[in-house]
């Protein structure tokens, strides 16, 4: 019989990746989220009944061992940008890797992987960085043969990166920038999946930290884009005490409203993060310890931009029209 992986947050951006690549070398998958009948375009991953969205509510032993049980293998993806409510930082980023953690250990999981992020050991400062530290301790602490992954920001056709600010490049005749020195170094969900796909096969276990093949400053990556998205304008650099009064009025706005103006922008936490570089670190084990080489994301990244073009997927037409000589 082929082997049992449980995907914590399988149908996230970076978990359904992961599942398709297991999928495809002949895992069932079995894809736990809080929402399945929301998840269902996980099914035809794989082969009938071999890809399975069910649920699970990783604030809870009961569920989560449910849904543990009979497994090969884990692999925790599950995260959050909430500092409030019940899906809160603690609760899912600390609490919820350790549990996932100490129940796959009971059980007898044979391979666990964790998917944590890069420059949490060197962010003193942000809430996110606090639990997602905390949260690798506890999976350590029950599982030290696990394996922990520390991506850079992780761009690929639904991310959040390089889709929010070709987004923000068709707003205004300015481009305004918070943090704009400090430095990412993108890596692909592809290479990221990869790397999880191997500490679930028992391939490698420690602590490793992912990025692309280039880190750029935040500033040098919105170069990037305005020039993949075909649009010229200035660059504002803000201070970084306007960003911090910014998010304070932001998140202030969404506590007097119970939540109803969602704080979409900036947050004080994400303030807070943009102080540290996120790059990986001289003597790190990374991709290339793992036999996979990094993918640039100017080699992906034009595959689905090209929607912020000015004129979208007809750009390319309307610059060839110029040179017609009628």
């Amino acid at each position: 019989m082929s082997k049992l992986v449980t995907i914590f947050g399988g149908s996230g951006f970076v978990g359904r990746y992961i599942a398709q690549q297991l999928a495809m070398k002949g895992w069932r998958v079995r894809v736990a989220v809080r929402r399945p009948n929301e998840a269902l375009y996980v099914r035809p991953y794989g082969a009938v009944g071999q890809v399975e969205p069910v649920f699970c509510n990783i604030r809870n032993d009961a569920s989560v061992e449910a849904v543990t049980r009979g497994s090969d293998a884990v692999v925790n993806c599950v995260g959050t940008f909430e500092r409030k409510g019940k899906n809160n930082f603690d609760a899912v980023q600390a609490e919820g890797a350790e549990r996932v953690a100490r129940i796959a250990a009971a059980h007898g999981v044979k391979t666990l992987v964790h998917l944590s992020a890069l420059g949490v050991d060197r962010d003193q400062q942000s809430d996110y960085a606090r639990t997602k530290r905390a949260g690798e301790a506890g999976i350590l602490a029950h599982f030290p043969s696990a394996m922990i992954l520390r991506p850079s920001v992780i761009f690929g056709q639904e991310d959040g990166f390089f889709n929010r600010f070709a987004g923000m490049s068709r707003m205004g005749p300015i481009f305004p920038l918070i943090g704009g020195g400090t430095k990412f170094q993108p890596v692909y969900v592809m290479d990221v999946a990869s790397a999880a796909v191997a500490g679930a096969e028992g391939h490698a276990s420690g602590v490793y930290e992912l990025g692309g093949p280039e880190a750029k400053t935040l500033r040098g990556w919105i170069d990037v884009i305005l020039t993949e998205v075909h649009r010229k304008k200035p660059v504002l650099n803000a201070p970084m005490f306007v960003g911090r009064m910014m998010a304070w009025s932001l998140d202030l706005a969404q506590s007097l409203s119970f939540g109803i103006a969602k704080n979409g922008l900036i947050t004080r936490d994400q303030v807070k993060q943009l102080q540290t570089d996120n790059v990986v670190q001289d003597g790190a084990k990374t991709l290339a310890d793992l036999g996979i080489i990094a993918t640039a994301p100017e080699a992906v990244i034009g595959s689905y931009l090209w929607r912020y073009r000015p004129s979208g997927q007809y750009d390319a037409i309307r610059d060839s029209a110029k040179n017609l000589n009628i």
